[in-house]
Formats: structure tokens, C-alpha cells, sequence
């Protein structure tokens, strides 16, 4: 498809797909910048890892929202279109559909549990990549894109963003474990042991 004109560049697939490649320069920017600035005040493992999460959950998610959020040829047309009886619109997905669903929220389900420690969970990504589809399926049939908003889209989006959290496990786990393992002690390092730690003897009385 050729690019003739604006539209033809942010409306369609192959304009946001070609905008997203033209981008991936400044994404590396983004990210040497931000770990550039927050190795100032932390350590500079840690300033490049929340810095590439930051700039990857944006980069990776905001053009696929964006493509499926583009309008149909009959938009505000025609009313939203329901489906809400789960996996009957998924047999009939050609191949390229089911793994673009799942490529929605991979970039959160992958990035967003190393940059929250709240988040470092699966069911949790489960639930953010459904919230997170939902909101998009709704959006799509209030704004009468010509769109089908499906259960099914939902469930591949979370399917999507938890698969990517397993593939991140591994990062996200060992993080938790070694902050848990740095939580300060509740007794100072120079107080004694506690009083009910303390081991009683019987006190003796000393006759002249």
C-alpha cells in the first residue's frame, strides 16, 4: 500500500506500522536519556531497567491500541456491534488476527512487572490486560467504529499480556526476591535482644 497523504499514514495499519519502525530510534533515545538522568540519583542497573520498561510498555503497546482503534469504513454509520458469547468468534479468527490480540498488551504483561512491584504477579497482569481491553472494546462501540467489540479480543489480550509476564518471570521474581531480602530488621544493629528473648535465671541470695 502506498502512502499518498496523512491519513494514508496515521489511519491506516500500514501507515502506524511504519510509523511505529520510524520511531524505534527515538524510543532508544527516550530510554538513554531516562537512565541517563535517573542514574544521578540511583543505581545505574536499576535507572536502565525502569527506563527501558517505561519507554517499552509505551512503544509496545500505544500502536497496537492505536491500529485497533482505527475506524471501519461504515463508522458512525452503523451502531456497535456486541459479542459477548466467549470463544465463538475465535473459531472463525484467521491466524493473523488471534496473534495480533495477543501482541496488544504484550508489552505491558512483559514490562509492566518489572517496573511495579505491585504488579510483579500473574493473575495480576491477567486482570490489567483484561481491564485494559475491556476499556478498549467499549471505547470501540461508543465511538461507533464499525467495529466488533468482542469477548473474545479481551481474552486474547490478557492471554496475551500473561504469556509475555511468564516470559519475564524470570526478571520480575528474582527483583521481588532480592528487595525482600534488603527489607531492613525490625531490631536496630546495636540493640540487644528483646525482653522476651531474654533468658531468666533464678537471682541467688548471698548470706554474710
Amino acid at each position: 500500500m502506498i502512502i499518498r497523504d496523512l491519513h494514508g499514514l496515521v489511519g491506516t495499519i500500514t501507515g502506524v506500522v511504519l510509523l511505529t519502525m520510524a520511531a524505534l530510534p527515538l524510543a532508544a533515545l527516550a530510554v538513554w536519556l531516562l537512565a541517563c538522568r535517573r542514574s544521578v540519583t540511583g543505581t545505574p542497573a536499576r535507572a536502565w531497567k525502569t527506563s527501558l520498561a517505561d519507554v517499552g510498555i509505551v512503544y509496545g503497546t500505544v500502536p497496537w491500541v492505536w491500529m485497533i482503534m482505527l475506524p471501519g469504513g461504515r463508522a458512525g454509520d452503523v451502531p456497535g456491534r456486541v459479542s459477548l458469547l466467549p470463544l465463538r468468534d475465535l473459531v472463525s479468527m484467521s491466524t493473523t488476527q488471534v496473534i495480533g490480540n495477543l501482541l496488544v498488551f504484550a508489552a505491558l504483561g512483559f514490562f509492566a512487572p518489572l517496573r511495579f512491584r505491585a504488579l510483579a504477579s500473574l493473575p495480576r497482569i491477567l486482570a490489567l490486560g483484561a481491564v485494559g481491553s475491556a476499556l478498549v472494546e467499549t471505547a470501540q462501540y461508543v465511538l461507533q467504529l464499525d467495529r466488533v467489540s468482542s469477548v473474545d479480543d479481551i481474552l486474547l489480550n490478557a492471554a496475551g499480556a500473561g504469556l509475555t509476564a511468564l516470559a519475564s518471570r524470570h526478571w520480575w521474581r528474582t527483583t521481588a526476591n532480592t528487595s525482600s531480602d534488603r527489607l531492613p530488621s525490625t531490631q536496630g544493629p546495636h540493640e540487644g535482644p528483646s525482653d522476651d528473648a531474654l533468658v531468666r535465671t533464678p537471682s541467688r541470695t548471698h548470706r554474710p
